[in-house]
């Protein structure tokens, strides 16, 4: 079966917990009743285009409560799905894709963030969510004709536009799971083959992670273990000048999806669940370092 479809006939299982007055009734047979495939992309921009049609899946039949419901950072659902349109649009510029929304003045992540939740809150949510789900699937079509190796730039950050499509699902992942959590709706995670390279591109951003926090990590090595499906073994040069990783210096073994959701700003680094072995003190640092990136 392909992954995705399996997402969404799996996304709701029914749970005996499930705490009364739970929306789980109404977004389990929303999501059934009106789930719509990925976009049709490359292999390399999938985990984010499964992402995407996940959180369409949760939004299918949200009602006027739900859109007006804060979920983080004081957004509500409609402003959170502005906030991802808002990015997804950048990049989109960047790359030379469609952009949706209202024209393009700030060019920072919050910026157009503002811009574009100013715009939204004069529509419908479903205006809102329409417009969002477009956006991401004409990037997506857009990507599937570019090479991964094509430069873009997102907020100052210039690098391949793998990374940045990466970076994007990983976001999308972090927020449906928001809005899953406040909705009592427990998502199934994404399938191993998205999950996989998503957390390589966390085990790549350590070295600039802890650059970022004022973390001198030149000449050292982490080993990186990542339990559960879509896990792996990485040895990190933790120097960003760093061309070759060496003996390892200290290690961090932990659950794949946990590590992902620390990067993503979801989690204690104080109190992160790991197994650190070695340089004790350097293994706690790129824990500490390890959310730099996230925001909003």
């Amino acid at each position: 079966m392909d992954p995705v479809e399996r997402l969404y006939l799996d996304a709701m299982m029914e749970d005996p917990a499930v705490p009364a007055r739970s929306l789980r009734p109404q977004l389990l047979a929303g999501a059934r009743a009106r789930r719509r495939p990925a976009a049709p992309t490359a292999a390399w921009v999938e985990p984010y285009a499964g992402r995407v049609a996940a959180m369409d899946a949760l939004l299918a039949s949200a009602v006027d409560d739900d859109w007006s419901r804060v979920i983080v950072e004081g957004w509500t659902l409609q402003e959170l799905v502005a906030h991802l349109a808002a990015k997804d649009g950048l990049l989109a510029a960047s790359v030379g894709a469609p952009v949706l929304g209202p024209p393009i003045g700030a060019v920072d992540s919050m910026g157009r963030t503002n811009d574009v939740q100013a715009y939204e809150r004069a529509r419908s949510p479903e205006q809102t969510r329409r417009d969002w789900r477009a956006q991401a699937d004409a990037l997506c079509r857009h990507l599937a004709e570019l090479p991964p190796t094509t430069m873009a730039t997102l907020d100052g950050l210039e690098t391949v536009v793998s990374d940045h499509i990466l970076a994007r699902g990983l976001e999308t992942w972090v927020h449906t799971n928001d809005a899953a959590e406040t909705a009592r709706v427990r998502l199934p995670n994404p399938v191993p083959q998205h999950i996989h390279p998503t957390a390589d591109l966390c085990a790549r951003l350590l070295p600039w992670t802890m650059l970022f926090s004022g973390l001198d990590g030149a000449g050292r090595t982490l080993r990186l273990t990542l339990t559960g499906e879509g896990g792996g073994e990485w040895r990190v040069p933790l120097g960003v000048e760093d061309t070759e990783p060496g003996e390892p210096d200290a290690g961090i073994t932990a659950d794949v999806v946990e590590f992902c959701f620390l990067l993503g700003g979801r989690g204690d680094p104080a109190e992160f669940p790991a197994d650190l072995a070695g340089d004790l003190s350097l293994a706690r640092d790129v824990l500490t370092a390890a959310p730099a990136f996230s925001g909003p």
